[in-house]
């Protein structure tokens, strides 16, 4: 059985137990541009009432003209508009839709507006609030990956102040990376050759944290300079059902952010290929993940050994460069986004 026939039939009997819930009759995209097009698109497919949300520059955007109802969110940036989680909910109330699907960015990992969504009957599409907070931290989210058995790298708790900083990277050993726990996208961190690099760091690590990221918490871990950057696309039932759908290279970065994305990754043996999958898996099946989600590992090519980076709890950007090689391998049967839905 291949990975289409374990996740549809996954899906097959989460819908059968539970009778007494049907196909959602209408959806709110919390999104603009590509996917929030593609998203509606599947929607249509599937026979649900497309919703979505704009600001007065998007007016005449494709995810506008395609949508069954669009509704204007007052403002012009997007702090006033696509980031405000209170009016997309009251514009999904005035047209009773059932969920809300948020994409990626803006509020895809916002674990505060998932509450909200489901605090007004509304469902989210996407992982559950308590998995967001868990894999937005990475100080959690490395307990949970030793609770799954995954190769971490020597790494610190958060640290008080300096000098405790300087104590954990002289046990762990230099180069290490100061990181922000809620830290993504390259955000939040500084690589650090030795002591002094370390002192001159710390403190705009955490004082860009704080304002950034709304959390000044701070951790080492061990640098790889000669690394790869792999990521493993997951999709859950939140049932504990989980599957790997493949892996990509997403090691061309400019200033930690990336650039290329290839899939599937060259000069990888099938034997790491496989573990990559497995560990993935595992980290998803401990937590029962729901709906689509990355693991990103970073690959040591000196030693041949991989360690858990964090998890992105979203469809993300890159998802585009798995799902093109997805549709082409298993002939336009998966889509990340229908089976979120279902």
């Amino acid at each position: 059985m291949d990975i289409l026939d374990k996740m549809e039939n996954s899906l097959n009997r989460c819908i059968s137990s539970n009778q007494n819930k049907s196909m959602f009759k209408s959806v709110m995209i919390a999104n603009r541009g590509e996917i929030a097009v593609r998203i509606g698109r599947t929607l249509k497919k599937m026979n649900i009432r497309t919703v979505t949300v704009y600001s007065e520059a998007d007016r005449n955007s494709a995810h506008v003209t395609e949508a069954d109802y669009a509704v204007e969110l007052k403002g012009s940036t997007s702090s006033e508009t696509y980031l405000r989680g209170d009016l997309i909910i009251a514009a999904a109330q005035s047209q009773n839709v059932e969920a809300i699907i948020p994409g990626y960015g803006f509020l895809s990992e916002n674990a505060d507006f998932a509450t909200e969504c489901e605090s007004n009957g509304i469902c989210f599409i996407g992982p559950t609030p308590e998995q967001i907070r868990q894999f937005g931290l990475k100080h959690i989210a490395y307990e949970l990956a030793a609770a799954a058995d995954l190769p971490l790298l020597a790494h610190s708790g958060l640290l008080n102040d300096v000098e405790e900083a300087k104590s954990k990277a002289s046990s762990i050993g230099y180069p290490v990376m100061l990181k922000s726990t809620a830290g993504s996208g390259g955000n939040g961190m500084a690589r650090c050759s030795n002591e002094d690099q370390l002192i001159d760091a710390f403190e705009k690590v955490r004082r860009a944290a704080s304002k950034f990221l709304k959390n000044d918490g701070v951790y080492l871990e061990h640098c790889i300079d000669d690394a790869r950057h792999i990521e493993v696309q997951i999709f859950g039932d939140g049932h504990g059902h989980v599957i790997a759908l493949n892996e990509r290279d997403c090691s061309l970065q400019r200033r930690n952010q990336k650039m290329i994305e290839e899939t599937p990754p060259p000069n990888l043996t099938d034997d790491i290929r496989a573990r990559l999958r497995d560990a993935a898996v595992r980290l998803g099946t401990l937590v029962k993940y729901r709906s689509a989600g990355t693991v990103e590992f970073v690959y040591d090519r000196t030693c041949h050994l991989f360690y858990l980076l964090e998890v992105n709890c979203l469809l993300q950007v890159i998802n585009r460069c798995a799902v093109v090689y997805l549709e082409i391998k298993y002939k336009n049967k998966i889509c990340c986004s229908r089976w979120s839905i279902r």
